[in-house]
């Protein structure tokens, strides 16, 4: 991959700008609008700086104020298609997908593990009228999705205990595992089988089903995955029918990556 990393002096980092980053991730679906102080206690600033940062970004185009309240604008946006349209790893995956998605006629995700959160990064509509899933760009808690199960799947058991400890087990879906010991059982289980099948766990009358993308050196890169309705088709069936699309297309990448 072009994008390996290697160690950085921190005599050359801009600690500013980082805080400043800092400052955008405290904004969440639960946190649209935030006063200086609440974004200072989120992003772990003073109210002081957080107070500068915020009025930065209201002066440069990514948030907006009332005077009292800060909320977030659609330039913030930039950043994150920035990495869309100019990383490899989507845009070599697309036409793979593509021809999944033509062949199954489902919508076929790819998706990496950022933190705690699955992000999508590429997508291929299903050639239906109404399309299920997440769009490139989308986040969600990795407890709730496939995806999280097959990537975490790839680690060690001692990463996954440090995850499992760290992460926020929020309810979603009824069925959306709330308990840190049974999402590890289910990691576990997904890793003895290289793939694995969620329902329900986010939307009702949804079924997901996800493989780990590995590159050439067997490193696990992100995660293929798809979603459709739980009716007609019966878990086994489902499995049978898409499960060796997926892997036959995980399988062809992985030369590429």
């Amino acid at each position: 991959m072009d994008d390996t990393p290697f160690a950085i002096d921190r005599k050359d980092l801009i600690e500013g700008l980082g805080k400043g980053l800092r400052v955008i991730e405290a904004f969440d679906d639960d946190h649209p609008r935030l006063t200086p102080s609440e974004a200072a206690q989120r992003a772990g600033l003073t109210r002081t700086a957080a107070r500068r940062y915020l009025l930065s970004l209201c002066h440069f185009g990514y948030a907006a104020t009332d005077g009292k309240l800060f909320w977030l604008m659609p330039r913030v946006l930039r950043l994150g298609q920035s990495y869309l349209g100019a990383a490899r790893l989507p845009r070599l995956v697309q036409p793979f997908i593509q021809r999944a998605s033509l062949a199954s006629g489902e919508t076929v995700n790819m998706s990496v593990l950022d933190g705690h959160e699955i992000v999508y990064v590429a997508r291929s509509n299903s050639p239906r009228m109404v399309s299920i899933g997440f769009h490139a760009g989308a986040r969600v808690p990795a407890h709730v999705v496939t995806p999280g199960y097959v990537i975490l799947a790839t680690w060690a058991d001692e990463a996954i205990d440090r995850w499992v400890a760290e992460h926020e087990f929020t309810s979603y879906g009824a069925a959306a595992m709330r308990e840190g010991a049974r999402f590890r059982e289910a990691v576990l289980a997904a890793r003895a089988q290289d793939y694995w099948v969620t329902e329900q766990l986010l939307d009702p009358g949804l079924r997901g089903i996800a493989v780990p993308l590995r590159d050439r050196r067997g490193e696990c890169m992100g995660a293929l995955s798809m979603t459709m309705p739980i009716q007609p088709l019966s878990r086994a069936q489902m499995v049978a029918r898409l499960l060796p699309l997926l892997q036959e297309t995980a399988q062809a990448l992985r030369p590429l990556l």
